[in-house]
């Protein structure tokens, strides 16, 4: 299954961005933590692609690996309370996605859904984010990434205290 993630991953990067490439990984990169030791980056340039559902529709946030979605954030953003935003369960994200928790792609979705990126992530000229699998990832400019998802850069996570 996680090949074939990582295929449809590789065929859109190939139509869409064919100069970004995706790279394999024995070591795990299902965490922000895993992720940035086997690339060799911060934590903090490790895209977290987390799915939510909010007043029941799919929403894909993309968080910086050292950062929080603040739900209250994500909530005023569509004009809704905060108990009307959910994480999305792991049966969910596949089949919103078509990925594995751990391994969800910024693009390529089943589903086309909302994309809100997290402004932290401007802090970094390059991002990491994975590519179908909790072992691929690709390594992008945030501006790319920004017009490859249809996205929009949004305060939507916790400031640190």
């Amino acid at each position: 299954m996680s090949q074939a993630a990582v295929k449809r991953v590789c065929d859109y990067l190939a139509t869409h961005a064919p100069e970004l490439q995706v790279m394999e990984f024995e070591a795990s990169t299902a965490t922000a933590p895993l992720a940035a030791a086997a690339i060799g980056c911060e934590v903090g340039a490790i895209v977290k692609s987390l799915c939510f559902v909010v007043d029941g529709q799919p929403v894909m946030t993309l968080v910086a690996g050292d950062m929080k979605v603040d739900d209250s954030k994500l909530a005023a953003l569509f004009g809704v309370g905060r108990k009307r935003v959910k994480i999305a369960d792991a049966e969910t994200v596949h089949r919103m996605t078509g990925f594995p928790v751990g391994g969800v792609s910024p693009v390529a979705h089943h589903e086309a859904m909302p994309v809100l990126i997290d402004r932290t992530l401007a802090r970094y000229t390059t991002v990491y984010a994975a590519a179908g699998s909790a072992h691929a990832n690709f390594a992008i400019p945030l501006p790319r990434l920004v017009t490859l998802t249809g996205g929009r850069l949004e305060d939507i996570v916790k400031t640190p205290v």
